[in-house]
């Protein structure tokens, strides 16, 4: 089992693959030195032409050999460990240099968790196969031949044939369970890699599980899951067991034929002591490396199954030609369509004009598709059909990092790194003063809260979890305006948050408005009543667009869904 893909792919470890290679094969031919030397000094010793005074000599070589085989076998080990380090940063790299080029796009290809676990346990797999599996399947075909010329001109050409018939027969069990194995494997690594997104998917909305006090169906879930894959696990467990027996039989008992029939020559006169010693002795080196081989097989098995997937992704279609320069920053949709799946359009044939240096509201119930469009012009996603533009260059053609420098994201859910606020407001602008992190804080009304604490060292826990949700906001509002693209969007960055984080964010989104593109996508149209249009959706479609005044007059969607919110408001104060 060899794949010429994984070797193309990381020609740099062959070296170091021929390397073990050649030092397993000194290892047998100072094993074979050593027991030529025993079954010398055995055969001088029974015929009694030796005093033990002559086994200095024979006694110094067989402890030169062991001494130089201590070095072969670290020499191999070390081969092993460089070129399953080789293939490790290969993988490492292509995997991401493919995120990269895919962009954030990537999540219409592979699911997040499944990527990690490819490239962290897969790849950790393939450390296996080049390191150990690779050097045996050479070695293992390299080593019974030797050993054959040996036996044969050594002693007796007839032992030398029957172990040399015995030997394929460890390849052909491995053949025999090749099939299934490899079909047994695929399905163990899918149901690891779908159980570790479970887990990942569960541990991460523990909150809300708890809330609603869904944890229980959720433990019964992932008790199924990990029932369905300690089957898996058990059937590939079953399968390596029963191949191990079948291969131990042949070898050991291939062994036994060889010493049987090496006494029966010594026995008849055929074959002297010595050369009956040798071949008792080195009888099972025939054997062992196929042995080795068939016991790797598993493993290699594990990394082909894990390669398979790998490949899958480096394999994914690219965007083509995404090397535009984004010069101008007015942005425009053109009967765009979309759907997250081919059965189902999310988007269907919708039309914007978004000017340059304007403030724009897209609103709408839930569902409409607001957050669609923003993920789009954010090139998250692909559109399906219809044309996207920004500055007059199709979206789909704009280099990542000219796209990333015109347009800002900030959403509900913003991203914060384990470290200190310095370091994470330095990710949007990494040449800016302590000043210039302190004016934009006070911008966003934060500055005071942070001087109470350590300042621009404030330590941030994972994912800022010691702020509050409003403070998380006006931060990350914060680091989007150390950015300073042309172009910001607002995906309902002021939802589950307090007043008066709400007011300090749209202030200041307000001020940004003057200066920059804003599209301001918001399920509460107070926020959005100062944009110069706005954009209404329902269901995919964009049924009405305008001022806030004419869409009122237009007693349409929007004058509905604006009626609604504020009898909503007004509720609570027509109570009191």
């Amino acid at each position: 089992m060899f794949d010429k893909r994984l070797m193309q792919m990381c020609p740099e470890s062959r070296r170091y693959i021929i390397g073990n290679i050649i030092l397993q094969f000194l290892e047998l031919c100072l094993n074979t030195v050593m027991i030529v030397t025993i079954a010398q000094a055995v055969q001088k010793l029974y015929e009694k032409a030796w005093g033990l005074e002559e086994l200095t000599v024979p006694l110094l070589i067989i402890a030169c050999t062991i001494m130089l085989r201590f070095f072969t076998t670290r020499g191999a080990a070390r081969m092993s460990y460089l070129a399953s380090r080789t293939v490790k940063q290969v993988m490492r790299e292509k995997i991401y240099s493919k995120l990269l080029r895919l962009g954030p796009a990537y999540r219409e290809h592979v699911a997040t968790a499944e990527l990690v676990q490819e490239s962290v346990e897969g790849v950790d797999q393939l450390e296996s196969y080049f390191g150990q599996y690779m050097p045996q399947f050479f070695y293992a075909f390299i080593a019974p031949i030797a050993l054959f010329f040996l036996f044969g001109f050594g002693g007796s050409w007839r032992v030398a044939t029957v172990l040399l018939i015995c030997v394929p027969l460890i390849p052909g069990a491995i053949m025999m369970v090749q099939k299934i194995a490899k079909k047994l494997l695929s399905k163990y690594w899918g149901q690891y890699t779908k159980l570790g997104s479970t887990f990942l998917e569960n541990l991460q909305g523990m909150t809300t599980l708890k809330t609603y006090q869904a944890d229980g169906f959720k433990n019964e879930q992932m008790n199924e899951e990990s029932e369905h894959f300690r089957k898996v696990t058990m059937a590939v467990l079953t399968m390596q067991l029963n191949s191990v027996t079948i291969m131990d039989f042949v070898a050991y008992g291939g062994a036994a034929l060889g010493i049987l029939l090496a006494t029966k020559a010594f026995v008849s006169g055929q074959l002297g002591l010595a050369n009956c010693i040798f071949m008792i002795l080195l009888s099972a080196d025939f054997f062992l490396p196929m042995r080795r081989l068939g016991s790797y097989f598993h493993v290699a098995m594990n990394g082909r199954a894990a390669s398979d997937k790998i490949f899958h992704f480096l394999n994914e279609e690219e965007p083509a030609g995404r090397t535009e320069a984004v010069t101008g920053h007015d942005i425009a949709l053109n009967g765009v369509r979309f759907g997250y799946d081919k059965e189902r359009e999310i988007l269907h044939a919708v039309s914007m004009t978004i000017p340059e240096g304007s403030f724009i509201g897209i609103v709408g119930e839930s569902g409409s598709g607001k957050s669609t469009i923003a993920s789009l012009i954010m090139g998250r996603h692909t559109v399906g059909n219809g044309k996207m533009t920004i500055g007059g260059k199709n979206v789909t053609d704009a280099a990542e990092e000219s796209l990333m420098k015109t347009v800002t994201y900030i959403g509900f859910g913003s991203v914060f790194f384990k470290g200190s606020v310095r370091e994470n407001l330095l990710l949007a602008s990494p040449g800016a003063s302590d000043e210039r992190l302190w004016q934009v804080l006070d911008d966003c009304q934060l500055s005071s809260f942070l001087r109470k604490e350590q300042g621009l060292d404030t330590p941030l826990l994972e994912n800022a979890g010691n702020l509050s949700g409003g403070q998380k906001q006006r931060l990350a509002l914060a680091r989007a305006i150390l950015h300073d693209t042309p172009a910001y969007i607002f995906d309902e960055a002021t939802s589950n948050i307090d007043i008066e984080s709400e007011e300090a964010i749209l202030a200041q989104i307000k001020r940004l408005a003057k200066t920059k593109t804003v599209i301001m996508i918001s399920h509460r149209l107070a926020n959005v009543v100062d944009a110069s249009r706005i954009y209404c959706m329902e269901e995919g479609r964009v049924v009405e667009s305008g001022a806030h005044a004419e869409l009122l007059n237009q007693n349409g969607v929007y004058a509905k869904l604006w009626n609604t919110q504020k009898a909503l408001e007004s509720y609570g104060k027509e109570a009191v």
